[in-house]
């Protein structure tokens, strides 16, 4: 079953545009979520607006309110909301281009696939796809798009554009805010030195295959195992805690550990030879 767009419309830089389609890139669909049943009937709980001094309510009684403070709301007809509403506009317009080192990664946001909508728009949409790798910037453009204006930065890749939205500067909070709390403390030297050994023991290049949310393997697991008992699963192992030793002492038993080299190259011919003479240690449990 082929993916439906998200949004269509029309790619434009100056004179030239071109239809495009507009796809989410991720999904949620592997998430597991839970609905909420009566503990005896196993019906779904249906929830009714209910009001703590009058009982339950009608939808049509039901208005909006924004809280300017406890307990305290302007209320806000759908009429109003519609008259400030932004309509959706039908193209993406690159206003400027910038090197992707400019966006601080606090402003990334959510990423699309942007593709040429039909055939006869590809032409076009490879005119403005290749101008923008060969110039190497990313370029910077507004869509309004479900009532919200979106600053998005489109980037190259492939034989389309990965768009990303980005966050506006009232949704990123201030790191000075919590950074400057940290007590200025000069760092062991003989610490780092560890440290930085440690680091260059487990460098290794990013295979998201192995990074899999195991909590929800766990929950799938578990769900598995009850569907497959009738409900009844063992006990699971509780997490043991961690064990409170000596900084310095931890980053020695880490340095002994070693670790994968994770189809890295040793750098030196003295570090490969001192790699087979010491074999790793056993984890300390």
């Amino acid at each position: 079953m082929a993916a439906r767009p998200t949004w269509q419309g029309y790619l434009r830089l100056s004179l030239v545009s071109c239809p495009v389609a507009l796809y989410t890139a991720t999904s949620r669909s592997a998430d597991v979520s839970f609905n909420m049943l009566h503990k005896e009937t196993h019906n779904r709980i249906r929830m009714i607006p209910t009001d703590p001094e009058t009982g339950p309510v009608d939808r049509a009684d039901i208005v909006k309110g924004y809280e300017i403070e406890k307990g305290r709301y302007v209320v806000v007809t759908d009429e109003e909301i519609k008259n400030v509403r932004l309509e959706t506009t039908r193209t993406i317009d690159i206003e400027r281009f910038v090197d992707a080192a400019e966006i601080d990664r606090l402003y990334w946001n959510d990423p699309y696939f942007l593709t040429p909508d039909g055939d006869l728009a590809a032409e076009a949409f490879g005119v403005i796809r290749e101008a923008m790798e060969g110039a190497g910037k990313l370029a910077l453009a507004r869509l309004v798009m479900h009532q919200r204006e979106r600053l998005l930065a489109l980037e190259p890749r492939d034989q389309g554009i990965v768009a990303y939205t980005l966050r506006n500067n009232k949704e990123v909070k201030n790191p000075a805010e919590f950074f400057d709390r940290i007590p200025d403390v000069k760092a062991d030297p003989k610490m780092v030195a560890i440290a930085e050994k440690i680091i260059e023991q487990l460098e290794g290049a990013f295979d998201p295959s192995e990074f899999n949310d195991r909590y929800e393997d766990a929950l799938r697991k578990l769900i598995a195992e009850k569907e497959a008992h009738d409900g009844v699963v063992s006990k699971l192992e509780e997490p043991k805690e961690a064990e409170v030793i000596d900084l310095m002492e931890a980053l020695r038993r880490s340095l002994g550990e070693g670790g994968p080299r994770r189809k890295t190259e040793p750098r030196g011919g003295a570090k490969k030879s001192a790699a087979r003479k010491t074999p790793a240690r056993k984890r300390a449990s």
